[in-house]
């Protein structure tokens, strides 16, 4: 029974018993796994902290043959987006009427989308590289404190490129909005706030973007769900 060590993306968990958990995350080099994390519910595990949504880790785990499951051994946190609370927002970021606790909600609120996006759609024991490195940008951007609904909206672009559903947009988005796109394919995702985003071209894309994902996917995201809920709230 082979022992693998590996950086990883922390897609998800849900309880397994009473005392572990049920690890779904994405590695660089052997694409989406599920593994049993044992007592990782307990207040002393070894996993404390290690396993929120889109936290990057260094993972081992035992793998059998025709096992779907594999064996969780440690994870040890290498960046956590629990450390995103209280780093410096672009000022686009923050909305007249809105607090810091506000932008940092709702920036925690974009890290359960982007790990729910990715667990959609990478493939079990697939690698992807390029879907890692997406997922792994995201986070560095938000610990830059890029501002979250651009970054968010880059991300759709670049994981729907990266599957290759999205569309020839000419003649149907705005100027701003092929602006914003066109500048998204040579910014890096921290540097999303130097690209011009309206409010407007922010929603006509978002509007684009959830059709596109929803198209595809057949299903409505849950944190598309809580991202509505915050927002309304905001």
């Amino acid at each position: 029974m082979p022992l693998y060590t590996a950086d990883a993306l922390i897609l998800r968990t849900y309880k397994l018993g009473e005392a572990d958990r049920i690890v779904v995350f994405l590695t660089r080099d052997r694409g989406k796994k599920r593994g049993i994390a044992k007592g990782a519910r307990r207040p002393r595990s070894r996993f404390t902290g290690a396993l929120e949504p889109l936290t990057e880790a260094r993972v081992a785990y035992f793998e059998k043959e025709r096992r779907e499951l594999v064996g969780l051994n440690f994870a040890e946190t290498i960046r956590s987006p629990l450390a995103l609370m209280g780093s410096p927002r672009s000022g686009r970021d923050v909305r007249e009427g809105s607090t810091a606790r506000d932008v940092d909600g709702e920036a925690l609120g974009y890290v359960g989308y982007f790990a729910e996006l990715l667990d959609e759609w990478a493939q079990e024991a697939d690698a992807d590289e390029r879907l890692y490195r997406l997922g792994a940008s995201m986070l560095g951007a938000l610990a830059a404190g890029a501002p979250v609904e651009p970054l968010a909206r880059y991300f759709e672009y670049w994981l729907l490129r990266l599957q290759g559903v999205y569309p020839e947009a000419r003649g149907t988005l705005s100027a701003a909005a092929m602006a914003f796109l066109t500048a998204s394919r040579s910014v890096g995702p921290e540097r999303v706030g130097d690209v011009p985003a309206g409010r407007r071209m922010l929603r006509e894309l978002e509007q684009v973007h959830r059709g596109l994902i929803a198209m595809h996917l057949e299903k409505t995201l849950k944190s598309d769900r809580v991202l509505r809920d915050v927002r309304s709230h905001a």
